[in-house]
């Protein structure tokens, strides 16, 4: 089963990171966060990677094609020409890095990669999120309701303190930092390839007709995920992330 990783987007929202590599390369403990989300599925059996490139895409490639060279101790005879790569590792993937456009939005960067999906079903998320979600228990979930579309849902945290105010403004209830009722999208999708149906062109936004027109029809479900979730959007989540990290708290390490 294969899975799309959204890598394509600008981040401008983290610049300070971004101004000179895409987000998925940013790091978290030394590794760049798309690193921890491919060893989140490959912890489940998952190891066929469709990468969606966009900005800064030819950095992404060089990650991969130079994977071994960068990951390791390296011994190199110079006048033999020969290099031999001291350290090995487990991360036996297939890595298919597509380029799907510069400025081509989240559908569209789907519909361009259709051509590698063969299977009816395959996983999508985005370049910049963890999580210690269960792709088994979130396949199960799909298998069993039948639909097109499976959305992980999230109940965020929210970062600022709520207030609950009578008439006269006196605070009957503070909360700091609270879980926020409404459920968000954090990505994790499960697609039936009947979603390409969904899709048109570039300029094509999956977050906005292709999922509301799935929901109309009665073809998108929710999984309900209660665990770890931290998207890397802002610097001060870089920070936050970092520190999860640095403190043996990144829950979503296998």
């Amino acid at each position: 089963m294969k899975v799309v990783i959204l890598c394509g987007g600008k981040g401008y929202r983290l610049q300070e990171e971004t101004e000179f590599k895409p987000k998925p390369l940013v790091p978290v403990g030394g590794r760049p966060i798309l690193w921890h989300i491919m060893k989140t599925y490959a912890y489940y059996g998952y190891n066929e990677f469709i990468l969606c490139l966009g900005y800064r895409g030819d950095m992404i490639k060089d990650y991969f094609v130079n994977y071994d060279l960068q990951n390791g101790d390296v011994t190199v005879k110079l006048g033999e020409r020969e290099i031999k790569y001291e350290d090995s590792h487990n991360e036996n993937y297939s890595v298919t890095l597509a380029e799907t456009g510069l400025n081509t939005m989240t559908g569209g960067r789907l519909k361009r990669i259709q051509k590698y999906i063969n299977e009816d079903i395959f996983m999508v998320t985005y370049g910049d999120g963890v999580s210690d979600i269960n792709i088994n228990d979130l396949l199960k979930y799909h298998n069993n309701h039948g639909k097109i579309a499976t959305v992980s849902a999230f109940h965020p945290i929210s970062r600022f303190g709520v207030l609950d105010l009578d008439r006269a403004g006196m605070v009957r209830r503070f909360d700091e930092k609270p879980i926020e009722n409404d459920y968000i999208n954090m990505g994790y999708f499960v697609f039936n390839k009947k979603i390409f149906s969904y899709l048109d062109g570039d300029n094509c936004v999956l977050e906005q007709e292709p999922l509301r027109q799935l929901a109309k029809n009665g073809e998108l479900m929710a999984y309900k995920h209660e665990g770890v979730f931290q998207v890397m959007d802002t610097y001060r989540d870089y920070i936050s992330l970092n520190e999860m990290w640095n403190k043996g708290e990144a829950k979503w390490v296998k």
